[in-house]
Parts: C-alpha cells; sequence; structure tokens
C-alpha cells in the first residue's frame, strides 16, 4: 500500500508524534533524554523550526511543531536519524530505533482551540501515563516535558516558545501572571485525570487527536485535501515540490558556503586543494553542515572531502573546540551569522 502524502506548507502546525520500534524504550536514563533535546534544539536552528511543547514518555515522544518554512520532512529526517545515531553509539548498538514513520497530524492552528487541544494533551501525557511521583503528583514536578519550563522563571531555549500556547488559553498580562495562571489550571485538570475525573468529551477530543489525519474544521480539511492532492496528478506534483525542496536545501547550503568562504579568506578551489585535516576546510565543513539539512554526499563533493567520515571529524572537532585555532575560526564565523 503506498504511503500517504506529508502535506508542507509554510506556517504549517504538527501534532508530532513517534514509538520506538517494537515499543521498546527510545530513553534509557536522563543522558538520553539531554540527548534527544540537544538534537532537538539543533534541528530547530539547522530548519528554523518552532516548537510550543514537548513530552518525552518513555517509549515515545510527541511535539507540537511549527514550520515557517514547508521542511518537515528534510527536518525530520535529519532530527531521527541524529538522534537515532547518537543513541545507538552512546549504548553499542545499531539499528532502527523508531518504529516506521513518525506521525506527523496537521493542526487548524488558525482556531485557537485546537491547539489548546493538542498543548493540553501533550502536557498532561505523564498524568495520563501515571509518570508523576506518587506523594506529590504536580505536573510541573515532571521535568522531560515542556510544561515546567513554561510555568518556572528560567528563560526558555530560543526554539520553545510558550507565548502562541498561553494566547490559546486566553491568558494575557505579564509573563509571570499568564504562567501562574497556567500551572493553576494544568495541575487542576492533572488532579481531574488522577481522580478518573475526565469527562465524556474530553475523552472523545483524545479520541479525535490520537485516530485523525488531521485536527481542525472542515474548511481546514479542505484545505489540506487540495494541498495533498490524491489524485496521479497530485502526486506529480509531489513529486515536482520535493524537487523544489531539495533546490531550497542546496541554496541554502550554497549561501553558508558562500558566507563562510567570504568570512574567512579564501575560495573554493582552495578548499578543494586543502588536506581533509585542515582547519579552515574542517571550520567550512562544519559551518555548512551544523547549520542546514544538506547531505554528507554534496558537501563531500562541493569540498573535496574524501569519506563522509572526514564530514563527521570536522563537526566534531569545532563541536568541541579542541584548540584555540579552532575556537578562533569558531568564533569568526559565528559573529558573522545573520
Amino acid at each position: 500500500m503506498a504511503r500517504s502524502v506529508r502535506i508542507e506548507y509554510p506556517g504549517a502546525v504538527y501534532h508530532v508524534m513517534c514509538r520506538g520500534d517494537r515499543k521498546e524504550l527510545i530513553f534509557r536514563g536522563d543522558n538520553d533524554r539531554r540527548l534527544f533535546l540537544d538534537a532537538l534544539g539543533e534541528v530547530c536552528e539547522r530548519t528554523g523550526f518552532r516548537i510550543h511543547g514537548y513530552v518525552l514518555m518513555p517509549n515515545h515522544y510527541h511535539l507540537l511543531l511549527e514550520t515557517p518554512e514547508a521542511n518537515l520532512v528534510a527536518g525530520m529526517k535529519w532530527f531521527q536519524g541524529t538522534y537515532t545515531q547518537r543513541f545507538n553509539r552512546r549504548h553499542d548498538l545499531c539499528g532502527h530505533l523508531f518504529q516506521g514513520r513518525y506521525k506527523a497530524i496537521p493542526v487548524d492552528a488558525g482556531n485557537e482551540d485546537y491547539f489548546r487541544r493538542v498543548s493540553d494533551y501533550i502536557h498532561l501525557n505523564p498524568a495520563r501515563g501515571c509518570l508523576l511521583a506518587s506523594k506529590n503528583p504536580k505536573l510541573k514536578r515532571f521535568g522531560w516535558s515542556s510544561f515546567p519550563r513554561f510555568v518556572g522563571n528560567d528563560p526558555l531555549p530560543e526554539w520553545l516558545e510558550s507565548d502562541r500556547v498561553f494566547a490559546a488559553h486566553g491568558l494575557v498580562g505579564s509573563g509571570k501572571e499568564k504562567r501562574r495562571i497556567y500551572s493553576g489550571i494544568m495541575e487542576i485538570r492533572t488532579s481531574e485525570i488522577l481522580e478518573g475525573g475526565v469527562s465524556e468529551k474530553l475523552e472523545e477530543e483524545w479520541k479525535e487527536l490520537r485516530r485523525g489525519w488531521y485536527l481542525g474544521g472542515d474548511l481546514f480539511r479542505d484545505e489540506l485535501m487540495e494541498r495533498a492532492d490524491l489524485s496521479v496528478q497530485g502526486r506529480k506534483r509531489e513529486s515536482y515540490r520535493n524537487e523544489g525542496m531539495r533546490r531550497h536545501d542546496e541554496s541554502e547550503a550554497l549561501r553558508l558556503l558562500s558566507q563562510a568562504i567570504t568570512e574567512l579568506q579564501t575560495s573554493l578551489s582552495d578548499l578543494k586543494g586543502m588536506k581533509q585535516s585542515d582547519p579552515v576546510k574542517q571550520a567550512v565543513a562544519w559551518w555548512v553542515k551544523s547549520r542546514s539539512v544538506i547531505g554528507d554526499e554534496w558537501l563531500c563533493n562541493r569540498l573535496n572531502m574524501g569519506a563522509r567520515s572526514n564530514i563527521h571529524r570536522a563537526v566534531a572537532r569545532y563541536r568541541k573546540e579542541s584548540d584555540a585555532g579552532v575556537r578562533a575560526i569558531k568564533e569568526k564565523l559565528t559573529l558573522c551569522s545573520d
């Protein structure tokens, strides 16, 4: 049976979820969870993704994800692939970590009620999954979701946004007041779940979230159908659109490449002639690789890097800032960033 079309468009919002292969754990401890969030932050930097909510459960995760550009597929491919590689390397494993395709349900974000439903569903997952501490079952005490970050006093990471969730709950005023009210609303709902007092209406909303291929009204559904266009002609158009996305990724990589060449006062021909271990050549590889979703093969060909492993060594060297020379080059490139 053919796979369903991924519906991508600028400004799209999705409820993204994926389980572990054979429903096995995707986190073996807190270090894995940190690894996951680090990769999530990186993919947001590379693609412009905006995260409006997340939760890390033992064998699956949920995201409320916005794509300012139509690049869900490219970004998610990099994100899940990168986390899988890092998880496997850390635990000396190989093979699949996730179960098949991730689910990405388009959400009618123009209607705040639908946006709120997904956000609440994600944040209440630890209560529904019986993951809260038995002595003091407070939602904000579960550390691996965006909820405690939304209601806490510490600044959010750049890739995580709370304003839209607060607005969907009708919350205005100072940040402190919004956080206090939102925390109260969600803790009341947590208590209701733990006491078995969830309404039939809420149960139906949750079923709709889990089973549907979209979340929104009839007009939103019709818009999605038009975008997907599941006829033969639509399939051809989908292939054309994917080709357009490939060109977009290359265009962004070329922009970054040109930026690095200018800032480091070199040329593409000079870069190609340098040794694979040259810090300038490695810096350019790191710069493009860390800020785009372009593939290793493209970068190897452009820079004459040889094996793909040379790209990974370059990225690792600049991520670790192994010596003063590397730190100086990295700082120079970082300062020229838009």
